[in-house]
């Protein structure tokens, strides 16, 4: 298991990262089924639109159905019927989207289910046994993930309980077919980025993720910290931004080195309506698509735009239907797929940068306080339904 860099041009790069589940080419997104399933589609629905790898919830599947079960099931991908590569997080996330719920200490963090109120704790060494049962591919440690906003002090100590629990789990790490990724912490401060950094690599991983960002921050904000904590980063090691999933964040995070990506973001807005165009996202419940039979893009090959128009996706919308998820989720996913097929074959054949001032010249961004007020809409629905 390794990862074999084929390309570069500036700071974009195309590679391939062997897992004990097959080859995943690099960039690469992946969907995320937080409880061992991509909402409202099916395994057949991801290979058809060349999903190359999915991600898994630790703090999720633990509490259902149980890694104890998934275990008796010979493990994950046999639980879910799913043949490729999987990764899961540790549920360090939720101890930021749960902050309510949970209670960092030195040795771990103590979590309130979100189901029935019962207390729970995830130590970094518990974390990793934990995902050595579910048995994906790639794990992730358990870090400490803050909002934006919070004291320097902190953040400072974050830094410090990722870097020690990141220890912790490399030593108790015995699954010789799971590659074990640092994350890297540090809010907006570069010199804790970069000790970080330091810290992780002087451990030493076969993978290395970017965390605490798109947690509130603007995108230049983002930019700025993924860029100058990435090229900290090895060379010959995968570059996983975790969270970030929108196309226009997908795009300018490759041509500043990132390799991999996970995000509800597609999934989530596609539930609610949103669906991805080459020029940006259109909101379905518009009365303008009504009476359109059309697809939602003539140049689309996936199912959802291969056989219904985008009159009977407003209808199915409009009246709750159940396949409208499933089609919409399809067409979301099938956009950010091919998406980033593209960008690798452009890195590949040298001309990302015209591509990308291509894209540039096209695309219009979602605003960003409306991206940012969605999001926080998001997170207190999280903490309502708990």
């Amino acid at each position: 298991m390794s990862f074999d860099l084929i390309k570069s041009e500036g700071l974009a790069r195309a590679g391939i990262l062997h897992t004990a589940h097959g080859d995943v080419k690099t960039p690469v997104f992946m969907p995320v089924a937080t409880q061992g399933s991509v909402k409202s589609v099916s395994p057949d629905d991801l290979y058809e639109i060349g999903a190359q790898i999915i991600l898994g919830n630790t703090y999720h599947l633990y509490l259902r159905p149980g890694v104890d079960l998934i275990k008796n099931f010979e493990g994950i991908h046999k639980f879910i019927n799913w043949k490729k590569p999987i990764l899961t997080d540790s549920g360090g996330f939720q101890g930021f989207s749960l902050q309510h719920l949970r209670s960092i200490k030195s040795d771990g963090i103590e979590f309130k289910s979100h189901i029935d109120g019962t207390n729970h704790f995830f130590s970094p060494e518990l974390t990793i046994k934990y995902q050595e049962k579910i048995g994906a591919d790639i794990i992730m440690p358990l870090d400490v993930c803050l909002e934006q906003g919070t004291k320097d002090s902190e953040i400072q100590e974050a830094v410090k309980l990722t870097s020690d629990w990141a220890k912790k789990s490399k030593d108790v790490h015995s699954k010789k077919d799971q590659l074990l990724f640092g994350i890297v912490q540090g809010g907006l401060d570069e010199k804790l980025r970069v000790e970080s950094t330091n810290d992780l690599i002087d451990i030493g991983f076969p993978g290395y993720a970017i965390g605490g960002l798109s947690v509130g921050e603007s995108k230049p904000e983002m930019y700025k910290i993924a860029k100058f904590t990435s090229n900290l980063l090895p060379e010959n090691k995968p570059r996983y931004l975790m969270g970030v999933g929108s196309p226009e964040d997908l795009i300018e995070c490759i041509a500043i080195g990132i390799d991999m990506f996970d995000c509800v973001l597609p999934t989530r807005v596609a539930r609610n309506g949103v669906l991805f165009v080459d020029y940006g996202r259109i909101n379905i419940y518009n009365a303008q698509f009504r009476d359109q039979d059309v697809p939602v893009q003539s140049q689309c090959k996936c199912y959802t735009c291969k056989n219904f128009s985008i009159g009977y996706l407003h209808h199915l919308f409009r009246t709750k239907e159940i396949l409208y998820y499933r089609l919409a989720t399809i067409h979301n996913l099938h956009h950010i797929l091919k998406l980033i097929d593209n960008v690798r074959n452009h890195i590949i054949s040298g001309d990302f940068f015209d591509f990308l001032s291509d894209f540039r010249s096209k695309y219009i961004p979602s605003d960003q306080k409306v991206r940012l007020e969605q999001k926080q809409k998001w997170l207190n629905s999280q903490r309502l339904k708990n």
